[in-house]
């Protein structure tokens, strides 16, 4: 039985190593339990570490110290795949006139390369926006 890819954004990731929305937290962290126990497979495109990073450290005010480790964790956690190639032919088929933001765009153009997967979001204008546009969007 092929398992369940799942792209992930910036914000599941942030309610995940922060306390901001338990609700959130909990979800993200069942998620991520069923991809280390290999029963769900989630893709991160690249542009969501660098997103993270620069939330932590400016908004959150973590040290890169401890950033660096949170992600190294996450990167090693089996069923998690880092995502480096984009198809800007899909891409910009999305930005700016379907999504706005440049970096949902991007998880968008990963989760349409891939058939059969699922965005995971908890930001209610990328959620509707990829809705609109035919997506299907993980259950939370």
């Amino acid at each position: 039985m092929k398992r369940q890819t799942i792209i992930i954004d910036t914000n599941t990731l942030i309610s995940f190593v922060t306390d901001r929305n338990k609700d959130q937290q909990d979800k993200i962290a069942e998620l991520f339990e069923d991809a280390a126990r290999l029963r769900k497979s989630i893709l991160c495109p690249q542009n969501v570490l660098t997103e993270f990073v620069y939330v932590l450290e400016k908004v959150y005010d973590i040290s890169k110290s401890a950033i660096k480790g949170i992600i190294t964790d996450f990167v090693s956690m089996p069923g998690i795949e880092i995502v480096h190639e984009v198809n800007l032919r899909i891409l910009f088929s999305y930005w700016p006139d379907k999504i706005p933001d440049y970096g949902d765009a991007i998880v968008a153009s990963v989760c349409k390369a891939r058939k059969g997967a699922v965005v995971a979001t908890f930001d209610r204008k990328f959620r509707a926006a990829l809705e609109k546009i035919g997506f299907s969007v993980y259950p939370f």
